[in-house]
């Protein structure tokens, strides 16, 4: 209805132009919005303001003329002129219901658009590294970047999900140093675990699996093993420690010994996440090694781009990428002294990786405390001759988990966390993947576990799936009495429809698919989960006040045409963001 307004308006400036009335140069930016208030009309446009300096005329005039010029529409009855210079329009009754017969007809596919046909985009979300469970700060990445990738797909875009596995660098080897540790220590030997190890109980449980599958043959004596290294906190170094562990395995397992340890602790936390992540709903289509870049060579050939280009340079035996001639705050090391690239080194490369593989539009989702790393990203991109616009990076709060009034501490490295899969099994998945996208994903958010797990209607997730549920229920009542919903009947007689709540949740339906094409440019999902809410609160309305199981089939069956609407855009909507829609609660 809006583009129908909208096009009225422009037809009307038109006419103007080519009467002479309007500069023949004057361009309209109309747009369309949704008045506060019914009593003035459903819809209005403040064009004759923005036109007015341009057209050198007062407002209040502009509207008058644009009014006058409007071609007749059956679907605005009346418009009016208010405040300084807005349009205010009403739209006709007929005009309205049309919504439902086009919900029932579109079914799933309402709301969906083609605004990103032929354009190629990939999200890359939760990427955590794989030295551990995924805990409750990871879940909101989850959350948002699979609603994000729906959203698009929804707007036409063609999508592929991808997950970043970190399975290079020191992380990695602390983790495979704290197995090898814990295996030791199944193997009998008397071994003081570090403090900078990974201590979780999930270390133990791989190191025994490790220890079921290689017996003693990786054992050795503990003496060997913690000769000559350097002292732990808190009297020592801890991180020099840990360093000189990681050296130790690697010397006397060697390679091949090392890659079976090492890959232990990798394979088991990445299938690990795969299982969580299935389970809360978030799949994908690739799943990306960081290791294959040096397998590959792509590092080296991204820094040997960036050499040919003129933007590496040599300093005491290190490689430096000057990304100062980019917007950097400082030049960033590419390759040490040492020879060995650095992390950054690799997502250079990665990033080169994404927009070979054919890429328009890359968007990453990462931890806000990721903020500055995006200058140096985009600063190598435009380098290496990527537009740096074409890399759209979200940050993500981490999400505060309370119970009661205790703010639970997370460290992966301590192994004190709660985990998704804990916060999954104990309010589910629904309630965690919509409570995880109710705000921007900028902002803070406390997760409110007794909230989520509440059966009322301050839990937005439970009212709009109870919403979803009682429509169901109300088939298989009519059922009962043998007073099957009957679609055709029902849209014969939508003119029946014309109570203050049926009206309401008719253009609370309407507004959908304007809902979603904004949420999708925008990457914003918390738009759907508050229309969703709104939507929800409109049915509830409408069902207390008036009843549908009646003996009137003419009524009845346009009531159940618009409950049946109501109940697929519900469905629409939670499926973008995650959420069953359950026909019993």
């Amino acid at each position: 209805m809006k583009q129908h307004i909208a096009n009225l308006i422009q037809q009307a400036i038109d006419t103007l132009k080519a009467s002479g009335d309007f500069d023949t140069e004057l361009v309209a930016n109309i747009q369309i919005d949704n008045t506060r208030d019914k009593q003035h009309g459903d819809l209005a446009c403040n064009v004759a303001l923005t036109l007015a300096k341009a057209a050198r005329r007062n407002p209040r005039d502009i509207a008058q003329l644009i009014c006058a010029h409007l071609p007749a529409s059956d679907a605005v009855t009346k418009t009016e002129i208010a405040g300084p210079g807005f349009i205010n329009f009403f739209i006709s009754q007929d005009a309205t219901q049309a919504i439902i017969g086009k919900v029932l007809e579109q079914a799933e596919k309402f709301g969906r658009n083609n605004s990103g046909a032929g354009h190629k985009v990939q999200v890359e979300f939760v990427s955590a590294n794989p030295t551990g469970p995924l805990h409750v700060g990871h879940g909101r990445g989850a959350a948002y970047g699979a609603s994000v990738s729906n959203l698009l797909a929804a707007a036409g875009y063609d999508v592929q999900r991808e997950y970043y596995v970190n399975d290079a660098g020191r992380q990695m080897n602390i983790l495979a140093a704290s197995v090898w540790l814990r295996y030791l220590q199944q193997a009998g030997e008397t071994i003081v675990f570090p403090s900078n190890g990974y201590q979780g109980d999930y270390v133990n449980d791989i190191a025994q699996q490790l220890h079921t599958q290689a017996g003693d043959r990786l054992k050795h004596a503990a003496t060997t093993v913690m000769a000559g290294l350097h002292t732990d906190a808190p009297e020592g170094d801890k991180e020099k420690h840990i360093d000189d562990l990681i050296e130790r395995a690697q010397s006397l397992l060697g390679d091949q010994d090392y890659r079976l340890v090492f890959d232990a602790g990798l394979d088991s936390i990445r299938d690990d996440i795969k299982h969580d992540l299935h389970g809360f709903g978030v799949d994908y289509e690739n799943w990306f090694s960081e290791r294959s870049l040096d397998q590959d060579d792509q590092i080296n050939r991204a820094i040997a781009k960036l050499q040919q280009q003129g933007h590496v340079y040599e300093d005491k035996g290190a490689l430096w990428f000057r990304s100062t001639a980019f917007g950097d705050d400082k030049d960033r090391v590419v390759k040490r002294d040492n020879g060995q690239t650095t992390y950054f080194a690799s997502d250079i490369a990665y990033h080169l990786n994404k927009f070979e593989r054919g890429m328009d539009t890359v968007i990453n989702v990462w931890g806000a405390d990721h903020h500055g790393y995006i200058t140096r990203v985009k600063a190598a991109l435009e380098a290496l001759g990527i537009d740096p616009a074409r890399l759209v990076v979200k940050l993500v709060q981490f999400a505060i988990l309370y119970r009661g009034e205790e703010r639970v501490q997370m460290s992966t490295r301590s192994g004190s966390f709660v985990t998704l899969r804990e916060l999954r099994e104990e309010v589910g998945k629904d309630a965690s993947r919509f409570f995880y996208v109710t705000r921007k994903a900028e902002q803070h958010m406390d997760f409110d576990l007794e909230l989520a797990k509440s059966e009322s209607k301050d839990n937005p997730v439970y009212y709009i799936q109870y919403a979803h549920a009682r429509i169901c229920t109300l088939i298989r009542k009519l059922a009962e009495k043998d007073m099957a919903w009957d679609a055709d009947i029902g849209l014969a007689q939508l003119d029946k429809l014309s109570q203050a709540a049926e009206i309401d949740l008719m253009q609370q339906i309407e507004l959908y698919p304007e809902v979603i094409a904004n949420a999708a440019k925008n990457h914003e999902p918390h738009q759907v989960a508050h229309y969703l809410k709104d939507l929800a609160a409109n049915f509830h309305t409408y069902y207390n006040a008036h009843r549908m199981v009646i003996e009137d089939m003419q009524l009845r069956n346009a009531r159940m045409c618009l409950c049946m609407a109501a109940r697929q855009v519900m469905a629409n909507g939670l499926e973008l963001l995650g959420v069953d829609a359950p026909e019993q609660m």
